[in-house]
């Protein structure tokens, strides 16, 4: 299996902070986002190959990364050719682009270069073998007030099958919301053309999965460990605040370890 790290966006919410450095790339706790489900996937024996696709307004600053970055698994860039957000292709597009560019065939664990989370892939891996179907990762906020407007709201029925699924309601059914991480299936993977013939949004990959799972089985992956969606600048603040503190506390059990 192949993963695709989306990270062509602008993040004008960010802006003046992102106008010059992709989100993807600022520091959390001293690391730049993007190495957080990076080196998650890459603990994995399951994902042989890492795809980030990112937009060429910002190819300087990535390329300059990648020197640097000490990769564990064979990893590319692929530039969509777009300089402003007017111009940007969108996560669905991006998606597209990659498939017929690279001519990908298998299933693709798709993950959004601004999540954060810290469930094991792996586990989400052998959770779709064990599904057989396309799957998506969910989170309960559990404040309306907080999905509202915001995010995919998901609800589930037996086994976890996904039997709702409406992108940024003003008024929420739930509070079981979709995150940047879904594994879809090869089968499912041959809809997309269709989807994005019928004019349907490109920007926001929950549309996708909205549009798709009236058309096949889809299975929630419901975890309850810490998840930050990089889209604000108090998202931002809260996940450095969360490592700094999980950091500085490994810190403290290394020293107690090597004075034992």
């Amino acid at each position: 299996m192949k993963a695709i790290i989306l990270a062509g966006g602008y993040a004008k919410r960010l802006w003046p902070v992102t106008e010059n450095m992709p989100k993807q790339l600022l520091p959390v706790a001293g690391k730049p986002i993007i190495e957080y489900p990076l080196e998650n996937i890459e603990l994995t024996k399951r994902i042989d190959e890492v795809i980030i696709s990112i937009n060429a307004y910002f190819e300087f600053n990535f390329r300059e990364w990648f020197t640097k970055y000490q990769f564990r698994k064979k990893t590319k860039l692929v530039i969509e050719k777009t300089y402003s957000n007017e111009e940007k292709l969108g996560s669905i597009g991006a998606l597209d682009n990659l498939i017929k560019k690279l001519k990908l065939k298998g299933s693709l664990l798709v993950i959004g270069g601004d999540n954060m989370f810290e469930f094991p892939i792996r586990q989400f891996i052998n959770y779709y073998n064990k599904k057989k179907t396309s799957v998506v990762a969910l989170y309960n906020i559990k404040d309306k007030s907080k999905v509202k407007g915001r995010y995919g709201v998901v609800e589930v029925g037996e086994g976890n099958k996904i039997t709702g699924f409406e992108e940024k309601p003003q008024n929420p059914r739930t509070t079981l919301v979709n995150t940047a991480c879904t594994i879809l299936s090869k089968r499912d993977i041959r809809l997309i053309p269709q989807y994005i013939e019928e004019g349907n949004d490109r920007d926001a990959f929950g549309y996708l999965l909205q549009w798709l799972f009236k058309k096949r089985d889809l299975h929630g992956f419901i975890f309850d460990s810490p998840w930050f969606d990089i889209g604000s600048f108090e998202a931002y603040d809260q996940a450095n605040l969360y490592y700094r503190k999980k950091r500085q506390g490994e810190m403290r059990e290394r020293k107690v370890i090597v004075s034992l």
